[in-house]
């Protein structure tokens, strides 16, 4: 595990940046791991700078996200396939074709697991991207008395619904359910590439990567994987 502290947001986003531009320039045609929220704004954002100024090409890039709310459709401006659209998708020269969120809206939940553990397998993850949340989850694998190792739908815990609240017009209007990528697609990938910023997530990061192994602690099996780049930054 190589760990990483920065003095701020911005030093962390270029060098998170950088890694993910590092490997699509070694592997034009690699399959990137994404994630959502706050974390990986700035990282995207210069992402998008240096593919308009020449420096990346992600023409023959595929990505695979892990997760979406249940109920929202990649329309709705708080979906995560809005969000990759507008955060990087709509400003980059990559297929959206070859660009995978979990269909949020599909009647049946169980085979759009299915399906997207198919396709992680098939596809494969050079890198994934991760943040981390305050009670350690990763995708939306919340903390439980075991690891669950596929895709699937998870109860959303109160504290990352309240954390995910200012996202939305009132706490009510988040939603209480998401599919998400399980531990195995998570770990499967080659490379992980986690992102942590604020004194407040201090605490947890301390637990996932130098405490137990413990489900409850989801980040904490990342100590299993055998590429982990931990990023992070107090302010």
């Amino acid at each position: 595990m190589k760990f990483i502290t920065v003095e701020n947001y911005e030093i962390l986003s270029r060098k998170a940046a950088a890694i993910i531009a590092a490997q699509v320039i070694a592997k034009p045609d690699c399959v990137l791991g994404l994630a959502t929220g706050s974390s990986p704004i700035g990282t995207y954002k210069n992402l998008i700078e240096w593919y308009k100024n020449g420096d990346l090409d992600f023409s023959a890039v595929s990505s695979i996200n892990l997760d979406e709310y249940t109920g929202l459709d990649g329309e709705n401006d708080q979906s995560y396939r809005y969000f990759m659209n507008n955060n990087l998708f709509n400003f980059i020269n990559i297929d959206k074709s070859k660009t995978f969120v979990p269909n949020g809206k599909a009647q049946d939940i169980k085979a759009e697991c299915e399906a997207y553990d198919k396709r992680i397998n098939e596809m494969g993850i050079d890198i994934q991207l991760l943040g981390i949340g305050l009670d350690g989850h990763i995708g939306f694998n919340e903390p439980d008395e075991f690891f669950t190792k596929e895709t699937h739908q998870v109860t959303l815990d109160p504290s990352t619904i309240e954390a995910n609240a200012r996202f939305f017009q009132s706490i009510d209007d988040v939603p209480k359910t998401a599919i998400t990528m399980g531990m195995g697609g998570i770990m499967s990938a080659k490379k992980v590439l986690l992102i942590a910023n604020g004194s407040a997530k201090k605490e947890i990061i301390e637990k996932a990567f130098f405490g137990p192994i413990d489900p409850k602690v989801p980040a904490s099996i990342l100590q299993l994987h055998p590429d982990v780049t931990v990023i992070f930054s107090e302010n």
